[in-house]
């Protein structure tokens, strides 16, 4: 069994800085696709950042130039380093991981979501 577990949220005033960290641990031999996702209550989940075992970094475009996402395999870790925080910005964040390889199969996998919140 695999389990992702995030740290990192919490309350911030507009402009801030929040870092985001999520850890896999369980039976794992490699992962593919690690990501972050966010979510408003009465809303659909929202793509974020994901970042590919092969280097591969996208963004959703209201994010690019504030968020760097970055992942240390070494420790099936990945990151969310978030600059200029905006209300806009506030919502569960989800992280994800895509075609887990834990020896006998593939796996998609979510975290159980750490709350972000901008405001004065």
């Amino acid at each position: 069994q695999v389990q992702l577990v995030e740290s990192g949220g919490g309350l911030v005033q507009p402009g801030g800085s929040l870092t985001l960290s999520c850890e896999a641990s369980g039976s794992i031999r490699s992962i593919d696709v690690l990501g972050w996702y966010r979510q408003v209550p009465g809303h659909q989940r929202e793509w974020v950042a994901t970042a590919t075992s092969r280097g591969r970094i996208d963004y959703i475009d209201s994010v690019k130039g504030r968020f760097t996402i970055s992942r240390d395999n070494a420790k099936n870790t990945v990151y969310l380093q978030m600059n200029s925080l905006q209300p806009e910005d506030t919502a569960v964040y989800y992280c994800n991981a895509k075609d887990v390889y834990s020896g006998t199969g593939y796996l998609e996998v979510w975290g159980q979501g750490t709350l972000v919140t901008v405001s004065s």
